[in-house]
């Protein structure tokens, strides 16, 4: 909704029909259904945007899942997590930016050369997990970690030849996810829970600064900085947390 608020024209991208199709006619889109994390899916979602748009000039690799449907046992968050399971959130998470970076790279290299300017914007929205950790789901965690690992690859690797990449990495956000995240709910909400515009209006204000790190919630770059420079008081931090989870 932002982006067509700022004149984008937008091609939304849902597994629901029904839910793409809604927001499309709400913000004068395009909708486009159908899984980003195959690469079936994603080619389809650009052949659209293409046939719609002309190009694709940024890039918003949105989707994402959480681990609710995983195990929790005892004392060991997330470990008895199926295998099954695993590989669906690294699909999503992490595969399905993988997926549509090798579709849209190539090209935005090639218009970047062209132009001397910048080719398109690749966006992975990540989460604070990614640059922290996310007690209580060890595959959420690991996928965000690597998601952050990605988009910071693709800055180095083509940054100065016109990608320019951004990772978007909020704490709790008021969507669905955060509503079933169960007893994590207050730990995701500490600080305070934005609603999706909050996040919008950061990306947004970390266009015009170019940022790459975008941060709705601020007090993550102070947990990020500690957890860099003294790592194992963060941990031990972190492990305070984790036992007062155990208690309930």
């Amino acid at each position: 909704m932002r982006a067509a608020a700022e004149g984008a024209r937008v091609v939304v991208n849902d597994l629901d029909a029904d839910a793409a199709a809604a927001v499309a006619a709400e913000v004068g889109g395009t909708a486009a259904p159908g899984d980003v994390a195959t690469t079936d899916g994603v080619r389809r979602v650009l052949a659209t945007a293409v046939a719609e748009l002309g190009r694709v000039d940024v890039f918003l690799a949105n989707a994402g899942i959480d681990s609710t449907s995983g195990g929790m046992v005892d004392d060991a968050p997330s470990l008895a997590t199926s295998d099954e399971a695993w590989a669906r959130m690294l699909d999503v998470n992490v595969m399905a930016h993988v997926r549509a970076a090798r579709e849209l790279v190539p090209g935005w290299l090639a218009r970047a050369e062209e132009t001397g300017g910048t080719g398109g914007r690749f966006v992975v929205t990540a989460s604070a997990a990614g640059l922290l950790t996310m007690l209580g789901s060890a595959p959420y965690s690991v996928t965000k970690h690597a998601a952050v690992g990605f988009a910071e690859w693709l800055s180095a690797t083509y940054g100065h030849r016109g990608v320019a990449v951004q990772a978007l990495c909020p704490q709790g956000v008021r969507t669905a996810m955060l509503a079933n995240a169960g007893p994590l709910t207050g730990l995701l909400s500490r600080d305070s829970a934005l609603e999706p515009s909050d996040v919008a209006d950061a990306w947004v204000r970390a266009l015009d600064e170019q940022r790459f790190l975008v941060l709705p919630h601020p007090e993550v770059a102070d947990y990020y900085a500690a957890r860099a420079t003294d790592t194992d008081r963060w941990l031990a931090g972190m492990q305070r947390l984790q036992a007062k989870l155990d208690r309930g």
